[in-house]
C-alpha cells in the first residue's frame, strides 16, 4: 500500500514522504497511530494544504523532545532481582520494570518508548534505547544486580560476573595447590613441611 507519512519513521522515510508498505503495517498501525495517510489524490491535497503545521508540530514536539531527553539522558535504573551462580536471572526485566524505575526518579516515559530488543536476562549494566520523538532518541542504563552491593560495583565499573569468575578459578587453583600431590619426593620420603609441622608439634 502506498502511504504519505506524517512523521517521520525509521528506515521508511520523513514527513510528506510516499512509501510503499505491507498492507497489513499500514492497517494495523501506521493508519490507526495516524502517522500516515493513504497515499491518494485526496489525501496528497490534504497533506500539502497542511503541510506547514505538520511541519511546525514536528518541529515543536521535537524540540520538546529535545529537552525531555537532556533530563532522561545516562538516567540509570536499578533492578534487584534473583540469578544464579552464572549471573542468568530467574525471570527476565521487561520493558514495564524500565518505566517503573523511570518513573521512580520523576520520569514520565511511556512503555511505547521503550526500545528493548529482548527481555533483559543476565545480570550487569545493559543500555535501553527511549525513543522520545522519532527523531529524538537517547540511552538509559539498566543496572541489574543481585543486590544493591552489587549495583554499586557495577555502577562504577566493575564487571561483576568477570570477577565472580575470577574468584572461583582462583578459589579452584587454590583448592588444586592445597591437595597437589609434591612428586619430587623419593619413596617413603616426607615432605619438609610435614617434618617442620611436626618438629613444632615435638
Amino acid at each position: 500500500m502506498d502511504i504519505i507519512l506524517l512523521e517521520r519513521i525509521e528506515k521508511l522515510g520523513s514527513i510528506g514522504d510516499v512509501v510503499t508498505v505491507k498492507d497489513g503495517y499500514a492497517r494495523n498501525f501506521l493508519l490507526p497511530q495516524k502517522k500516515a495517510l493513504r497515499a491518494n489524490d485526496a489525501n496528497k491535497k490534504v497533506f500539502e494544504a497542511n503541510r506547514e503545521r505538520l511541519e511546525k508540530e514536528n518541529a515543536e514536539r521535537r524540540v520538546a523532545a529535545e529537552g525531555q531527553g537532556d533530563k532522561v539522558m545516562g538516567a540509570e535504573v536499578v533492578l534487584i532481582r534473583a540469578a544464579s551462580n552464572a549471573g542468568q536471572l530467574y525471570g527476565s526485566v521487561s520493558v514495564r520494570d524500565i518505566v517503573t524505575g523511570l518513573a521512580d526518579q520523576g520520569h514520565q516515559i511511556d512503555k511505547r518508548q521503550v526500545i528493548l530488543g529482548q527481555p533483559i536476562k543476565t545480570i550487569g549494566m545493559h543500555d535501553v534505547t527511549i525513543a522520545l520523538h522519532p527523531e529524538v532518541h537517547v540511552i538509559v542504563k539498566a543496572n541489574v544486580a543481585r543486590s544493591d552491593d552489587e549495583a554499586e560495583l557495577q555502577s562504577q565499573g566493575v564487571d561483576v560476573l568477570a570477577q565472580m569468575f575470577e574468584d572461583e578459578q582462583a578459589a579452584i587453583e587454590e583448592q588444586a595447590e592445597a591437595t597437589r600431590i609434591d612428586t619430587s619426593l623419593e619413596p617413603g620420603e616426607i615432605p619438609a613441611e610435614l617434618l617442620e609441622d611436626r618438629a613444632d608439634e615435638a
